[in-house]
């Protein structure tokens, strides 16, 4: 294919920021000739500013002949249908994060995309393009951190107002987004956490607020721990109330432990193995050499949203693999999901997941948290986040 016509549904601040970026030629290989909303003056707007045509369903715009493939930028409930109907007529697909709000409904996505292997199926995990992670992945992956023990991300620099969640109606709703803090800042960094350790947990117990810092319906504060079938642990500490916030991913195993923090990644690296020398040392206090490395890492392609776009085009032109493979959206999110039900029931939760009591679960916290408007309401839902702490 020489180039790849793209349409793109949903024209809110990445389909818009999607649509300035295609428009400019980035990436190369790629025109957009088509996109919906259903939001007329937004039509309007690109049909007048880019000459695009415009529809008001993404089912008319799939109907019309006019693309190769489609980039989804929709609220979270909508990725899966939209991708199911746009494999259904033979269009090539790239989803916003996250791939869907539940488990379940992305296992389904995937199924769909398993019958269809000839068109390119990807999820916008643009930070996989970060060389930082990406060595990260690297060593952990050639062996130099031997087997892994710890996983820890303490992820609390999601900072945000009351003024920034009073922004979109939809925002921080379950009818809107199906979460908070786990389903809208953290997708990559669960998305991270899997793909550069190559490691899902068996299970997790975790602890979650509603409502702890601000005046939502849904989680703004969860700490979780993880148990790996080796024995591993990890943890995972993220918030959008705690400032100045910390953002700090340490990776332990048996040969040392790799730090990324404040863009720098060190390796600080045992001489001997950790557990030969636990095992069989005759020193009671017995200590490690270790050597500090500061891990180069090489530079980035570009911004990362551009390097991703091109190489989802670059797969679907020359049938190249994909950075981030859609079929593998469905790990983060469910280590998120479990996550999220963990804490808010404070009940472990097995993984793989019961996709069903996952939807359970959250119509159970949309039935008893969601559809507060007014700010006595809002107040109300920080009261019962109180009580349920």
């Amino acid at each position: 294919m020489d180039n790849v016509r793209f349409g793109i549904v949903g024209l809110g601040n990445m389909g818009g920021h999607h649509m300035r970026q295609i428009t400019a030629g980035k990436p190369k290989g790629a025109t957009l000739t088509a996109v919906c909303d259903i939001d007329p003056a937004k039509r309007a707007k690109a049909e007048v500013e880019h000459g695009i045509p415009a529809f008001e369903s993404h089912q008319k715009m799939f109907a019309a002949g006019l693309i190769d493939a489609v980039l989804i930028a929709t609220p979270h409930y909508d990725h899966p249908p939209i991708a199911i109907d746009a494999l259904g007529r033979g269009l090539h697909v790239l989803s916003e994060k996250p791939i869907a709000v539940s488990v379940k409904a992305a296992r389904e996505l995937n199924e769909v995309a398993a019958r269809h292997p000839k068109q390119k199926f990807g999820v916008m995990f643009n930070q996989r393009t970060n060389p930082l992670y990406q060595k990260m992945r690297e060593l952990i992956a050639e062996g130099e951190l031997g087997e892994v023990t710890r996983v820890t991300w303490l992820i609390t620099d999601w900072f945000r107002t009351w003024t920034y969640y009073a922004s979109g109606g939809w925002r921080a709703t379950w009818a809107g987004e199906g979460g908070g803090v786990l389903i809208n800042q953290c997708p990559h960094n669960l998305d991270l956490m899997q793909w550069i350790t190559g490691m899902m947990p068996s299970r997790v117990t975790a602890v979650g607020a509603i409502a702890k810092t601000h005046p939502i319906e849904v989680e703004d504060d969860i700490s979780a721990i993880l148990e790996y079938p080796n024995g591993a642990v990890g943890h995972f500490v993220t918030s959008t109330g705690e400032a100045p916030g910390t953002n700090r991913l340490e990776v332990c195993g048996d040969r040392g432990k790799l730090v990324a923090e404040h863009g720098k990644l060190t390796f600080v690296r045992t001489r001997k193995s950790v557990r030969d020398v636990r095992e069989n040392s005759a020193e009671a206090f017995a200590s490690i050499e270790t050597w500090t490395i500061d891990v180069p890492y090489g530079r980035s392609g570009g911004p990362e949203h551009e390097v991703l776009w091109q190489n989802f085009v670059d797969a679907v032109r020359y049938d190249k693999s994909m950075l981030a493979p859609g079929i593998e959206g469905v790990r983060g999110l469910e280590l998120g999901n479990a996550i999220m039900m963990a804490g808010l029931t404070r009940t472990p939760v097995e993984l793989p997941m019961d996709g069903d009591a996952y939807d359970a679960f959250i119509t159970e916290m949309a039935r008893k948290y969601g559809g507060k408007k007014s700010l006595a309401e809002k107040q109300a839902v920080v009261d019962m986040g109180a009580s349920f702490r």
